[in-house]
């Protein structure tokens, strides 16, 4: 065993005998029965924001797609390799999940690529590039406001947040669903240095703290 690295090694030790042992029953009806989560989260790969410890969620809870700045790509169907669209259509179409949120967080590597213009298509490196041109729209939307360095990185994280809300409705099984009352999408910021979590209320149209207690406007 000596290829795994040693802090894996030692993290898999410590769940196999502690949260492997309070969760076993539960293990074993996830593997007879499946999982069937009701929330799906899109949410950003960076290491500091994984949803999982976010929610404090259990095994089989959230499903989660994780991508380079949480972002959704358009509906577009070209019979390329579409690796977030296919678990988008996954988690809708098989698991039938009743909520689809994307969460988008402060500090973001990705969106301060966007931002800096560094990542044009023909940038080097084969993805990363054409990937993070995903959120150009967003940018194009508050590049007049007058706002400092950080104020704008943050604004473009959620607003980029929005942006590919308004994607998800461009896949017709998500509209559909989103039509008769089956599904819900939602916007959400988690603020890495506070751990303070923000839902985007739209009755405000803005996004708010989520404070101890609260209900989450789902």
């Amino acid at each position: 065993m000596k290829d795994i690295p040693k802090e894996l090694f030692e993290g898999y030790v410590a769940f196999k005998y502690g949260h492997l042992r309070t969760q076993r029953a539960r293990y074993r009806e996830l593997a007879a029965k499946g999982q069937k989560p009701q929330a799906m989260i899109v949410g950003c790969c960076d290491s500091r924001a994984a949803p999982e410890t976010i929610f404090d969620a259990v095994p089989g809870q959230l499903f989660v797609l994780r991508n380079v700045a949480n972002l959704v790509p358009p509906y577009d169907p070209d019979g390329s390799f579409h690796s977030t669209s296919a678990a988008l259509e996954y988690g809708v179409q098989a698991l039938k999940v009743k909520d689809i949120i994307v969460m988008g967080h402060a500090r973001c590597g990705g969106i301060a690529a966007a931002l800096e213009g560094n990542h044009s298509a023909d940038s080097p490196g084969d993805f990363i590039g054409k990937w993070i041109s995903l959120a150009d729209a967003a940018k194009a939307d508050i590049e007049r406001e007058p706002l400092s360095a950080s104020a704008r990185q943050e604004r473009l994280e959620k607003h980029s947040v929005l942006r590919s809300v308004s994607n998800l409705r461009t896949f017709p099984w998500i509209e559909a669903q989103e039509s008769k009352g089956k599904l819900k999408l939602h916007g959400a910021y988690f603020d890495i240095e506070s751990g303070e979590l923000s839902w985007y209320d739209k009755a405000l149209g803005s996004f708010r703290v989520v404070e101890d207690g609260a209900k989450i406007p789902i």
